[in-house]
């Protein structure tokens, strides 16, 4: 049985935060599915907004603007 990859805790933080990110953009009218490939259409662009230490609303708002 093949052992589960560990993600460290930076990654785990940076994968919570898109989650919460998705929920704020999804109550700015997107679908779950539009939020969600959004953020993985533009992942890189989410990971800089984590780094720069906006909240996931900030982040959000950022991407709805």
């Amino acid at each position: 049985m093949a052992k589960k990859e560990e993600l460290d805790e930076e990654t785990l933080a940076l994968i919570h935060w898109c989650i919460e990110v998705e929920g704020f953009l999804v109550a700015g009218g997107a679908s779950q599915k539009q939020a969600q490939d959004h953020i993985e259409e533009q992942v890189e662009w989410f990971t800089d907004q984590f780094y720069d230490g906006l909240t996931p609303e900030e982040a959000a708002k950022e991407a709805l603007a």
